[in-house]
């Protein structure tokens, strides 16, 4: 792994910004380059997975219904959509990140973003609805991950640097 540190972070100004690069070889993908940036100042954070050989725009579907399968590997590029339905889609942007995980790891993400959602709401009345939604997703959430319950991931990537590594996927083109 390479670092370089006291980069200059665009976000605070201080020379605290932390870059790094590694080459991991992930098995049934393949070697993939792993960046990250990381500001010691104001905690700026950005990561995103390139793989080393050029693929195809490709959409992964999996349904989740067992505790075991919190253990399927899940590369996702920055450019990838992500998409659980009628809970949530999560778009490619500029604070969009790649990351290696599983599906337990990518769950939790989806958790962190709904429960900032609910964080961030002002206290209005129509608010208290999308609250108690909000709520109803990190249940139905918490019950998938313990394997009390299903549901489907749909990762969709146009640059084809992202897959759910498991024979219960399906891999189709986008």
């Amino acid at each position: 792994m390479s670092e370089i540190k006291g980069e200059l972070c665009h976000f605070c100004g201080e020379k605290k910004l932390i870059l790094r690069e590694d080459e991991v070889d992930i098995p049934y993908f393949g070697r993939v380059f792993v960046f990250s940036m990381e500001c010691e100042g104001c905690g700026y954070r950005k990561g995103d997975v390139e793989p080393a050989e050029k693929k195809e725009p490709c959409r992964y579907t999996i349904e989740v219904s067992t505790e075991a399968d919190m253990n399927i590997r899940v590369v996702k590029s920055g450019e990838a959509t992500l998409k659980i339905p009628h809970i949530i889609t999560m778009e490619p942007g500029p604070a969009s990140e790649g990351y290696v995980t599983n599906i337990e790891g990518l769950l939790d993400r989806v958790k962190k973003v709904i429960e900032s959602s609910i964080d961030s709401d002002d206290e209005e009345e129509d608010d208290d609805s999308a609250r108690k939604k909000a709520k109803t997703m990190i249940k139905k959430l918490n019950n998938v991950m313990l394997g009390r319950d299903s549901l489907k991931i749909i990762l969709e990537d146009p640059t084809g640097h992202s897959a759910i590594i498991s024979e219960k996927a399906q891999r189709g083109k986008l």
